[in-house]
């Protein structure tokens, strides 16, 4: 049988899946806290506990969570004497998916890369929960002129308060 070109770009265009082919659908993550050997807990979006351990370790997440959903991980770190403290993973759309459009066709880009979760990826590659000893955090009325600190650990009520400094 012979194989024409429009009948090779049709099956390319109508039964590939761009993204599932040249990428993947879950991802090593390291998982390391400051001191080492906190426990940490991994939910997932539906709150479902998907990984425990003690830091450092390394896991491997989906970056999908159903059809169209990207995974959104929620990262909690504790340690006695520390404050307990909670990251967000995300994924994000993978730039392969978008090779459905020359590649893959409508089947890729509609129907397997969205069920498979490989329009999306993991692009953080490590992540570092960073423990305050209990009594260090934040406090209002220190008498210190200036505090340093990551956004993350400024408290949701004084965030209003804050002021652009340039």
């Amino acid at each position: 049988m012979k194989v024409t070109l429009p009948f090779a770009l049709a099956a390319t265009l109508l039964l590939g899946s761009c993204a599932s082919i040249v990428s993947k659908s879950r991802y090593p993550v390291v998982i390391s806290s400051v001191p080492a050997g906190a426990n940490f807990t991994v939910t997932n979006r539906d709150g479902k506990e998907v990984f425990s351990g003690v830091a450092p370790t390394a896991v491997t997440l989906k970056s999908g969570s159903g059809y169209m959903r990207r995974e959104i991980y929620t990262l909690t770190f504790k340690k006695e004497g520390f404050e307990d403290k909670k990251l967000t993973l995300e994924s994000d759309v993978n730039g392969w998916y978008f090779g459905n459009i020359v590649f893959g066709g409508l089947i890729g880009f509609l129907i397997v890369d969205p069920l498979t979760g490989a329009m999306y990826r993991i692009s953080d590659k490590e992540i570092q929960g960073a423990l305050s000893p209990i009594g260090q955090g934040f406090n209002p009325t220190d008498t210190h002129p200036l505090h340093i600190m990551s956004l993350n650990d400024v408290p949701d009520a004084l965030r209003s308060k804050m002021v652009p400094v340039e």
